[in-house]
């Protein structure tokens, strides 16, 4: 039997029908524990030898690292997560030609911290609210996430035209997960990290993903340069920069920059249009205007 290669993951509808409604929804057994379990291992030395934030907003009580894709092979099922990048795609698809991983970021909240400030990540962009959806993100639980040790407070409904108002909604949940369940939430959301009142870290990591022709908030190609982007697989790499957002943007001597990639870069390199399809069409329909005026 031949797949539909435009048949979406199952859950899908449900999950998108819930964060569109809601600004939140919880996928339950996302990833296999022992996914979770063993990028919990790898990353355990990595939140030992970190330091903690500095600020009010990060929280003095709070580590965090990024970079995950090369601290453990066992990232990369996260963030090319078949589901969560179809649904992603389906809300970030009408102000975007594709999009681009924002962070993965593991967090650590230790015993003490207080609840973080409430704020819509959206608002990193300095563009038109209320209308337009940025980014997804991801809360991947590697411990148990609970009232008691800081589970994510979100504001249900507080997202898309209701980020517009500025009072906090009185309305608050906190969602309890754990690992292996993926929680979602739009960046049009208000959430914040709860007062950590238990004797154990609750730890995270938090995949998101963005519009392909915004800065995201980490430095992909620093994060990931092309020596070790090379180990990635197309998929992937494409995902952290290594691709063309058209019209043209992104690109290296004007051709797609995964050709960085490829072992075999030339010296000397000629651009390539990078082009929508309406784009390309328009473009190609005024030169042969001037070719049958000429």
């Amino acid at each position: 039997m031949t797949q539909d290669p435009n048949a979406k993951p199952a859950g899908f509808d449900a999950a998108l029908d819930l964060l569109m409604t809601q600004g939140w929804c919880v996928i339950p057994n996302a990833l296999p524990r022992e996914t979770i379990d063993a990028l919990d291992a790898d990353l355990a030395p990595i939140y030992e030898a970190t330091p903690f934030c500095e600020g009010d907003f990060y929280g003095g009580r709070t580590k965090r690292f990024g970079s995950l894709l090369k601290r453990s092979p066992h990232a990369a099922a996260l963030a090319m997560d078949a589901l969560i990048l179809a649904v992603s795609e389906a809300v970030l698809s009408p102000w975007c030609d594709t999009l681009q991983l924002n962070l993965m970021q593991a967090i650590a909240l230790h015993p003490g911290a207080p609840a973080q400030f409430p704020h819509r990540d959206q608002d990193m962009w300095q563009g038109v609210k209320g209308e337009v959806e940025y980014l997804v993100n991801v809360m991947w639980p590697l411990t148990r996430f609970t009232v008691e040790n800081g589970g994510t407070i979100i504001y249900p409904g507080s997202h898309g035209s209701q980020a517009l108002n500025e009072a906090t909604p009185e309305r608050s949940i906190v969602a309890e997960f754990g690992p292996g369940d993926a929680f979602l939430f739009l960046g049009s959301t208000l959430h914040g990290a709860g007062a950590n009142r238990s004797g154990e870290v609750r730890k995270a990591v938090v995949v998101s993903y963005c519009l392909g022709w915004l800065k995201p908030y980490e430095n992909q190609w620093l994060a990931y340069p092309p020596a070790i982007a090379r180990g990635f697989s197309p998929e992937l790499a494409a995902l952290v920069g290594y691709r063309q957002h058209r019209p043209n943007l992104g690109n290296y001597e004007g051709v797609c920059p995964s050709l960085l990639l490829t072992g075999n870069l030339p010296d000397h390199i000629g651009a390539v249009d990078a082009l929508r399809p309406d784009q390309a069409e328009a473009v190609a329909a005024h030169r042969m205007g001037q070719e049958e005026a000429a």
